[in-house]
């Protein structure tokens, strides 16, 4: 009885920092959220910022989803040391996607099989450090620091390279964990792994989640714009045939990926032909990308039902019908259809989508998932156990006591990073002979102007999380060798249409 009491006072008071912590972070990201919709950096970055002790350091685990926001809010504003800083630290903070101290990743489990997910710090996701390491890319380039540049670059796709074994490791571990304790038969990891066998548990899974199967993946782990942008940074960049080759292998595994796009398979071909030596540098001609990133990236929402689950009560295993909450990818809005590039000969140039942020989160999602239910149902396994032995102790107040607080804890972690886009679009185009071009939206009104300086291979990256902010513009040398301009279209809110451009 003394452990029981025991086990539901820990409840109850680990079920009062849920209820906190997610009402807190619910109220912090409706406060970024209708901040950045409409563009007014500041404010949002107000809504993610934290107080640190003087001469303390920042706490990067418990921080990192703070971290993340303020690291592209500071890109977006043109700080791009603070926005370095700021990603430094969050890739202090996911350091677990290397290496995690098992007494830690113990001590955090047991928090979330009492409770659930959101009471572990946030873990972010690997495609999230992919897009850590291309954003800090991006602000080192802007600022005119090429070296530094080449290094995030390089890490960005080398993440994406370790992505499948580390997955393939995860799952592998959990596993073997659960098989090692389930070896007593009677114990909760052997209720656990038997309910996850139980071809009824999935069965309501499909009827209620739906079937992983189903999802709309890539064949293999990838977030397509950092390695796109690895590819024209490495193109821009060649000093030896080994960087055009790299160059090309990424410009081709992105094209793959999407085999309909003409931008893609167009940059592909130039980086095989920079490769084999049938095309030279000189003979190109300075060439301008124009990179698009689109509307507001998935969100998590909360799936909930029953399921059953393989209980013993004394010596016999029976079924009974518990709850579970598992989190869920919802998509969100983009801004309507393609960006224009207008130059000077009347000539406009669409860009086209090359990837979108609801495939790449899927495809590691279905790949995180079996840890993910394992966890779901281990916590409703021990609040089931727990509840049972309330009503045999302490009767009808104990049931409805212990059901009560399971209820309560009974969530799904909805935390995510929730300034990335909808999906990028991609346009190139040769410099225009004045050395500008203009953009226009989707209905041909004009954003801006853009100052093309004279030079080989330039970057437009464009980011606009709705149609009702302005679309930030961050024009940089691909090759590093000045800083970036920043520009914010419209610069009023009424967009004048260009009649001599349909």
């Amino acid at each position: 009885m003394k452990l029981l009491n025991h086990s539901l006072l820990a409840l109850a008071v680990t079920s009062l920092i849920s209820g906190c912590s997610s009402f807190q972070h619910r109220n912090q990201m409706s406060s970024f959220n209708q901040a950045y919709s409409s563009g007014d950096y500041q404010v949002a970055l107000e809504s993610v910022s934290f107080e640190s002790a003087e001469g303390e350091e920042v706490d990067s685990e418990g921080h990192l989803l703070e971290l993340l926001h303020q690291g592209e809010l500071y890109r977006l504003t043109g700080q791009y040391s603070e926005a370095a800083e700021a990603f430094d630290l969050a890739e202090e903070g996911m350091k677990y996607l290397d290496t995690e101290g098992v007494v830690e990743e113990a001590a955090e489990g047991f928090m979330a099989i009492m409770v659930n997910d959101s009471e572990r710090d946030y873990e972010a996701l690997m495609s999230e450090a992919v897009l850590v390491n291309t954003y800090k890319g991006l602000a080192f380039l802007a600022a005119g620091n090429n070296e530094y540049a080449r290094v995030e670059f390089h890490r960005a796709n080398d993440r994406t390279r370790r992505a499948v074994e580390y997955f393939q490791k995860e799952i592998a571990e959990q596993q073997a964990a659960l098989e090692e304790e389930a070896k007593d038969e009677e114990s909760s990891a052997s209720m656990v792994s038997n309910s996850l066998d139980n071809e009824a548990l999935h069965a309501a899974i499909a009827d209620n989640y739906g079937e992983t199967s189903g999802w709309s993946v890539f064949p293999e782990f990838i977030v397509p714009a950092s390695t796109y942008l690895h590819g024209i940074y490495f193109l821009a960049n060649a000093t030896t045939s080994g960087d055009f080759e790299n160059a090309a292998t990424s410009l081709k595994r992105v094209s793959e990926m999407n085999a309909g796009s003409d931008v893609l398979k167009a940059d592909a071909r130039l980086a095989d032909e920079l490769a084999s030596g049938s095309e030279s540098l000189t003979g190109l001609g300075p060439q301008v990308w124009v990179v698009y990133e689109n509307g507001l990236g998935p969100v998590l929402e909360e799936s909930r039902f029953d399921i059953p689950l393989l209980l013993f009560h004394g010596n016999q295993q029976a079924p009974a019908y518990f709850g579970i909450a598992l989190p869920k990818y919802t998509e969100r809005s983009a801004v309507p259809g393609s960006l224009g590039v207008a130059v000077g000969s009347g000539e406009v140039v669409r860009t086209e989508q090359i990837a979108d942020m609801g495939t790449v989160i899927r495809t590691e999602m279905k790949e995180r998932f079996p840890g993910v239910l394992a966890r779901a149902v281990a916590s409703a396994v021990i609040k089931a156990v727990m509840q049972n032995e309330a009503s045999e102790q302490f009767g009808l107040v104990g049931q409805l006591g212990a059901a009560a607080l399971t209820i309560a804890t009974t969530q799904a972690d909805l935390r995510g990073w929730q300034a990335m886009p909808d999906h990028w679009q991609a346009a190139r185009l040769d410099r225009p002979e004045s050395g500008s071009l203009t953009l226009l939206d989707h209905q041909g009104g004009v954003l801006g102007t853009v100052d093309i300086p004279e030079r080989p291979f330039t970057l437009v990256y464009v980011k606009r999380p709705t149609a009702l902010s302005p679309a930030t513009v961050i024009t940089m040398d691909l090759r590093g060798e000045s800083e970036a301009t920043i520009a914010r279209f419209p610069e009023s809110t009424e967009a004048t249409q260009v009649s001599s451009i349909q």
